[in-house]
């Protein structure tokens, strides 16, 4: 192997001085942000990492020891767990990409580091895939954060520095790995609590799935940065002085929120940048801690809406109640200057530290927690929960829900004797039942709300007292599914459903085998496999569980039966036909290849080729190709949004395209248009889009309410210039207010 003892001194190895500097950078940083700091052991690691990344470089150009120095700097500054983290921080790539072995690792270095490697190294293999949507692989995910903490504390540092270095990697490889990074890591660091690292996620992921609105919102907020500072200034100036001279200990400022919640305030209110008001929010940090710290907090709170009118229905005490993540905090949104809203945050050192790097700065602040009851023992058990039944969910369903409650806003909820329970916003008394016991779920029959029966699908509301009334007949309704939104209550509630379906199927078999048996036949699974194709059934399972549940009777499948493998023979010409029509179908179709394309980096003129009509892509769009049944590749804009789903979920027919150049041929493209609706204003819009930029309109559709109109208009463009040049000029007209590219929201199916 190696003389382990001479590179771990850093005997005959020569580190250059720009990473000797770096290690005492971070060596420093530990000492600032650690409890406690084996400088040796850290020194060790990054030696043994120099060593063995000596002949590896980045796609940057850069010597590949620098990606594990600035995971381990993230880790320390961000996280700020322990010393063993910062070492595997520092080796999380040595046993995956070089030729040291795990128990090369454990005997340097000892089980506990060596088994968070081993945790990183199973993930990464796992995500090598790129197929995300394969339920196994998050399960290794949480089977790693089950069994040690720090994996996934290590792999958050990674794949941050990841998304800060995206730019060298190719195009389709920075759409795949942002997508994967918005739907799974950015809400997992969520609920985690890990606020600063969610937050430069997902701005890293606007800035590659959506780079024009990207764009868009950092330029605006450029533009308006001096404004807002001075709003900003003015508001805090009085409130300042007042808790001066009260005395207090404290920190104020204004923060923008970060750009991808106010890329989703545009989209879920419909509205230009410069149309949303609540873009930036006040925090006040106290110095108080404990006890003294939540006062501290309540009297601010009324100092504030002494000063500002309260909008009492926008408050929220998460001090009182902590976040699931352990978030503390009081909010609250005022009216300030010129009637803005305002929202303000008011928490301690404390709560802030814990609010930035979540569940990690439980453990620092630990001696003043209850064991039972600390953060992160409640977050392992969340995660072996997530991993029980595993069999019962299917790849897609388990990932989809996994991430949906991870980003989920919360309520909470008591019980008949006053114990708190949180849930995610939109949560139902059967989401409860299961939350208390799986058992109470399975045989929930009906629920209390605050003393009043309730349907089960009733949505609760936070400060609901819920008491679940229960029956030994009763088993899970399949229709609960319909209305539940924790992971945990679908999994429990599919699993019954399967289960049910499993032995129905099994009885099915056995009439069936009876059946037979007493006639003297012999019918063979192929053949049975054969008879379930005929008989449209999607497989021989699901024809069993119908003979089972008496959904169809066994004399009458029999006689089926009989009929088709007599008639076998008769139909092969059928088939020989159909086996026919569909080599033809192949043939026309790869004489319609589009030449605008190229797949793979080639022109192929004897590939079909499709242009999604849920997102209408034009050439300029950054765009992937999807291979659909037929063979054929449609053609996705990467901000549609059925990209994540496919991405994510059917990534082995996800295909590099990029447009080649072209002339004389027209996209269909759309565009949503808003103003006053005044006289002439549609006269005055088709007089500029056909006239004007002598651009073809397929067709408009308007509507009008209250003196506004808004519409969508379906035109014909050559590529993404000619349709910014249109938005442009459609901006200029008088009366119009916004201009936006549209597409529809249909169904993902639609582009299989």
């Amino acid at each position: 192997m190696i003389e382990a003892s001479s590179i771990l001194k850093g005997n005959g190895i020569r580190i250059e001085q720009e990473y000797e500097d770096r290690l005492e950078d971070l060596l420093k940083s530990c000492r600032a942000n650690l409890r406690s700091v084996d400088e040796e052991l850290i020194k060790r690691a990054f030696r043994l990492s120099y060593w063995a990344h000596r002949n590896d470089r980045r796609a940057s150009g850069e010597l590949y020891i620098g990606h594990p120095l600035e995971v381990a700097k993230i880790y320390v500054e961000q996280i700020s767990f322990d010393d063993v983290g910062v070492a595997a921080a520092l080796l999380h790539d040595v046993v995956e990409d070089t030729d040291l072995s795990l128990d090369f690792m454990r005997e340097t270095f000892g089980e506990s580091l060596a088994s968070i490697i081993d945790g990183l190294t199973k993930i990464s293999t796992a995500f090598e895939t790129r197929d995300i949507s394969k339920a196994e692989n998050v399960r290794k995910l949480l089977l790693s954060m089950a069994s040690d903490i720090r994996v996934i504390f290590v792999k958050f540092a990674d794949r941050l520095h990841n998304m800060r270095t995206l730019g060298s990697l190719p195009a389709h490889k920075q759409v795949k790995i942002a997508t994967e990074t918005l739907n799974l890591f950015a809400p997992l660091a969520h609920r985690f609590g890990f606020f600063a690292i969610k937050s430069e996620l997902e701005d890293l992921c606007l800035a590659y799935i959506h780079p024009e609105e990207y764009e868009e919102i950092t330029s605006g907020l450029r533009d308006s940065k001096k404004e807002r500072d001075a709003y900003v200034d003015e508001f805090i100036s009085p409130l300042q002085k007042r808790l001066e001279g009260e005395g207090f200990s404290f920190e104020i400022y204004g923060r923008s929120k970060n750009l991808y919640s106010i890329y989703r305030k545009m989209k879920r209110q419909d509205k230009p940048l410069k149309e949303i008001y609540d873009i930036f929010a006040i925090r006040i940090v106290l110095n108080g801690e404990g006890t003294k710290g939540k006062e501290e907090c309540w009297r601010v709170y009324s100092i504030i809406t002494d000063l500002y009118k309260p909008l009492t229905e926008r408050f929220r005490d998460f001090v009182s109640v902590p976040k699931s993540n352990g978030y503390q905090s009081l909010h609250t949104t005022v009216l300030g200057l010129g009637g803005k809203r305002v929202e303000v945050q008011i928490r301690t050192h404390e709560m802030h530290e814990i609010a930035e790097k979540g569940v990690a700065a439980h453990w620092k602040y630990k001696e003043q927690v209850n064991s039972d009851e600390h953060e992160m023992d409640s977050l392992l058990t969340w995660v072996r929960d997530l991993l029980e039944n595993p069999e019962s969910e299917k790849a897609s369903d388990f990932v989809r829900d996994f991430s949906l409650n991870l980003y989920d806003e919360e309520i909470y909820i008591f019980t008949p004797k006053g114990d708190l329970h949180s849930l995610p916003s939109g949560a139902c008394p059967v989401d409860f039942a299961y939350l208390v016991h799986s058992e109470v779920g399975f045989h929930c029959i009906g629920a209390k709300v605050n003393g009043k029966m309730v349907p089960l699908s009733y949505k609760l509301k936070s400060g609901d007292q819920v008491e679940i009334i229960t029956s030994k007949k009763q088993t899970p309704n399949p229709d609960w599914v319909k209305f539940v939104v924790t992971q945990k209550a679908r999994s429990r509630i599919r699993h019954w459903i399967n289960e049910k379906r499993r032995k129905a199927a099994e009885h099915g078999r056995e009439v069936w085998e009876k059946r037979i048996k007493r006639l003297g036949l012999e019918i063979s699974d192929p053949d049975l496999a054969r008879i379930s194709t005929k008989m449209r059934f999607p497989n021989t399972q699901q024809m069993f569980f119908e003979l089972g549940s008496g959904l169809y009777d066994v004399n009458d499948f029999l006689k089926a039966a009989k009929g088709i493998l007599k008639d076998e023979e008769l139909e092969k010409p059928e088939a020989e036909s159909l086996r026919l029509q569909y080599e033809s179908f192949l043939s026309s179709a790869q004489s319609s290849g589009s030449p605008g394309l190229l797949i793979d980096g080639e022109v192929h003129t004897d590939i079909a080729t499709d242009y999604a009509t849920c997102c209408n892509p034009i050439p300029g769009d950054s765009v992937f190709g999807f291979i659909s049944k037929t063979g054929a590749i449609k053609v996705h804009r990467v901000s549609c949004p059925n990209a994540p789903n496919l991405i994510l979920n059917l990534a082995d027919r996800i295909i590099p395209v990029e447009w080649s150049r072209q002339k004389d041929v027209h996209f269909v493209s759309a565009l949503r248009v808003m103003g006053e609706d005044r006289v002439g204003i549609l006269s005055d819009l088709t007089q500029v889009v056909s006239k004007t930029l002598k651009t073809n309109i397929r067709s408009i559709t308007i509507s009008t309410d209250d003196g506004v109109f808004e519409g969508n208009i379906v035109l014909f463009v050559s590529d993404l210039e000619h349709l910014r040049r249109l938005i442009d000029r459609i901006k200029r007209i008088d009366g119009i207010h916004g201009v936006y590219r549209y597409e529809e929201q249909s169904d993902e199916n639609s582009s299989r």
